[in-house]
């Protein structure tokens, strides 16, 4: 689970560096604003999950849909939260780090543990 959350940062840091050489600053800002939105509710999601399975041996099912509705929640809270406070955020930057850090999933299962 660490490792698809690393996959992610990867994703977000190329993303950042893609945005940057083509949209400047701004789009350097908005890209890592928005595969960050992904990263850190996606890395609080495998810690917990770590976490629970080192207390109980299993992670249950409950608290595997629980933490991930809560994730989803706090992707959306997070990009509102870029939203308002980066008023000058550049979309297609935003969405292709977005997009990136949640894409990056896909690539998991080819990294061996």
């Amino acid at each position: 689970m660490h490792k698809a959350v690393l996959l992610q940062l990867g994703a977000t840091i190329l993303a950042t560096a893609i945005a940057a050489v083509f949209f400047g600053v701004r789009g350097a800002v908005s890209a890592a604003s928005g595969g960050l939105a992904c990263v850190v509710p996606s890395w609080f999601f495998a810690w917990r999950l770590m976490l629970t399975t080192r207390r109980n041996g299993t992670a249950t099912v409950t608290a595997f849909v629980a933490g991930e509705f809560i994730k989803l929640a706090s992707i959306v809270g997070l990009l509102g939260l870029v939203l308002a406070v980066y008023a000058d955020v550049h979309w297609g930057a935003l969405l292709i780090g977005l997009v990136l850090a949640l894409k990056a999933n896909l690539f998991a299962f080819l990294v061996k543990t």
